[in-house]
């Protein structure tokens, strides 16, 4: 596959679909399993408080995963992204209740680089805050 988004037709500012993704205890389950990432301030409540969480946290590495999305989706290749980095920097705090959290995403085309390439810039929120910071993306479009 290659993006289906074409160089020629983004510019700075572009802004992104933005996306909502849904994270409840379950899902933080089935992510342990898929990762072996078993740490307990992602299942355990009682554990979780203990060590001063105010609950159970999602992983960062979920967060960052699901956050990317964004941008696959939008160049319609996974294989596009060239590089991506953040930096966490709040938990997404995953009640126990049938609701869970959200993790809101936006992203925009921050800068145009050579090679077909483009920086983008994402936003990632939970609950109001912040929960990844300096998230960017270097993307191969077509």
């Amino acid at each position: 596959m290659t993006a289906t988004i074409s160089y020629d037709d983004v510019e700075v500012g572009t802004e992104l679909p933005p996306q909502t993704f849904p994270v409840t205890r379950a899902t933080l389950v089935q992510y342990a399993g898929a990762s072996g990432d078993f740490n307990p301030i992602h299942w355990n409540e009682k554990f979780a408080v203990e060590v001063g969480l105010p609950d159970v946290i999602a992983h960062g590495m979920f967060t960052m995963a699901e956050a990317i999305r964004v941008v696959t989706d939008w160049a319609g290749d996974p294989g596009a992204i060239v590089e991506y980095g953040v930096r966490f920097t709040k938990p997404v705090v995953v009640p126990n209740d049938d609701k869970g959290a959200l993790i809101e995403v936006s992203a925009k085309v921050a800068e145009k680089l050579d090679d077909n390439r483009v920086r983008v810039d994402l936003l990632a929120k939970s609950a109001g805050q912040k929960v990844l910071g300096m998230s960017r993306a270097i993307v191969r479009l077509a």
